[in-house]
């Protein structure tokens, strides 16, 4: 292994294992590269004992004082941007230049998670003569924070910086398919000055996210993952009186109509349904092409063909979920749908081991298909064809998902016809992957969502604290009237 054996970081110390580990792989060439701990409910309770004893002090400080700390971790991230891409890479599969991006998304979050100090301030109001109400926002306590495969380090850092710069501490439970980056973004917040006990790791599967959910210690849980697991985390926290919010998985449609510019629409679709292998949520699964769009759909194959496995394409996360995507593409051509581009049965030369799909175009594709309904996660675009736009926002909105949606079109008129009919969280127009920048906030409706509120961005305010109310009367001899 090219790494040691992982281990927890709870109070500040590496270790409390409960003696089992899994193997864990690289996808850009199927050797183990490292191994982590599959920990036990016991362990989960160290940890938040662990975040407990940690809260009084870190949540008494001031935050001003508790964001230093992230003002040093944001200059580490940029000292080691290098070194961390390049563990991205090796665990997840990513291509140099996607993990390159994922740690400047990182570095935008935790500045973000600086400005909160002038963001949640308060509000203070003479309400009547001689009465004052204020509002104080308070941390919730111990947290936890369950995150997926598909970006080890930015998802991560949607919740650490935000939720602990507002005074909570936290349990981090990371996808046990990629724990490296975790234990790094552990090491660099100690080298930031982060007291022990404030972020705690445990590593492990689904023995430690039922601990979470179960666990009385720990007052908030965040998901993000599949659907049907966020389904499952959601209802298990909320049963133990837990404020949960859970994101799940996504079916993405791009609409392009006729008059949609050609070259921008072609290159967009290309990169929204092979970035990062197809693997996020934010991925183009399936395109609705309105009317006669042939050219465009040409030109979307001829951008599809330059992107390559192992060049500009990364790696499939394993084995199984390669199977999984060849399976729903095979399905789809028994069903009658029609092959444009085929990224089946690829291997890369010197990396044979590795889990390679290349881009993969299917046409013909009709609503009822599973490949139309359901989430594939990989670099697989279906392409649904319709007469008008109103068949178009039938389809999508259809979709028991609404991650997002993109309009393709030169016309105002009919992207905000639209864009305001989609049952989707996240809109984009003439852009593949409209993820919103900070200070907006990530998220999207129906069953892509699960609870209220938000992780990122400012609206995650609300979720990583509990407000408190004031009114305060001191002058007897003020006026007064029935408010007062």
């Amino acid at each position: 292994m090219k790494y040691t054996s992982l281990s927890n970081f709870i109070k500040g110390t590496y270790g409390y294992s409960n003696g089992e580990y899994l193997d864990v792989f690289s996808p850009l060439n199927g050797e183990v590269i490292s191994q982590v701990p599959l920990s036990s409910a016991a362990v989960v309770d160290e940890a938040v004992t662990g975040a407990m004893q940690a809260f009084p002090a870190w949540s008494e400080l001031p935050i001003k004082e508790r964001v230093q700390v992230f003002y040093r971790y944001r200059n580490l991230l940029e000292k080691y941007f290098e070194e961390l891409a390049a563990l991205i890479s090796e665990e997840n599969g990513k291509t140099l230049d996607e993990s390159r991006a994922e740690v400047s998304v990182s570095i935008e979050m935790v500045e973000f998670a600086t400005s909160l100090p002038q963001l949640c301030i308060g509000e203070i109001e003479e309400v009547s003569r001689g009465v004052e109400c204020r509002s104080t926002r308070y941390p919730i306590g111990v947290v936890a924070s369950i995150t997926p495969f598909n970006f080890p380090n930015m998802v991560p850092n949607w919740t650490i910086p935000n939720a602990i710069t507002l005074g909570n501490t936290m349990i981090l439970k990371p996808s046990e398919q990629v724990p490296l980056s975790s234990n790094r973004i552990t090491e660099l917040l100690t080298e930031a000055g982060l007291p022990e006990g404030v972020l705690n790791i445990v590593h492990g599967g689904r023995e430690a996210v039922e601990a979470i959910c179960d666990h009385p210690g720990i007052d908030a849980v965040s998901f993000v993952g599949s659907t049907k697991v966020a389904k499952i985390v959601y209802q298990r926290a909320a049963a133990s009186f837990k404020r949960a919010l859970c994101l799940g998985g996504a079916k993405n449609h791009l609409i392009v109509l006729p008059d949609a510019n050609e070259e921008m629409t072609a290159s967009n679709v290309a990169a929204s349904m092979a970035g990062c292998a197809g693997q996020r949520c934010m991925a183009a699964s399936a395109m609705v092409a309105v009317g006669e769009v042939d050219s465009i759909i040409d030109r979307l194959c001829e951008e599809a063909k330059k992107i390559i496995p192992g060049k500009n394409l990364g790696a499939i996360i394993s084995t199984q979920a390669k199977e999984r995507i060849e399976g729903y593409i095979t399905e789809a051509v028994a069903e009658g749908a029609r092959i444009l581009v085929d990224g089946r049965n690829i291997r890369v030369k010197g990396s044979e081991g590795g889990y390679y799909i290349g881009p993969t175009i299917i046409d013909q594709v009709t609503p009822d298909m599973k490949i139309a309904k359901e989430e594939v996660f990989g670099p697989v675009l279906a392409i649904m064809r319709v007469s008008t736009v109103d068949e178009a926002l039938q389809i999508e909105n259809s979709s028991v998902y609404g991650n997002a949606a993109s309009v393709f079109t030169q016309s105002g008129s009919l992207a905000n016809y639209v864009a305001e009919r989609v049952s989707a969280g996240m809109i984009g127009v003439n852009i593949g992957v409209p993820v919103p920048r900070e200070p907006f906030s990530f998220g999207g409706w129906n069953e892509s969502k699960f609870g209220s509120g938000d992780i990122t961005g400012k609206s995650s305010i609300e979720f990583w604290t509990k407000l408190k109310k004031t009114t305060t009367k001191w002058n007897p001899e003020a006026r007064t009237n029935w408010m007062s």
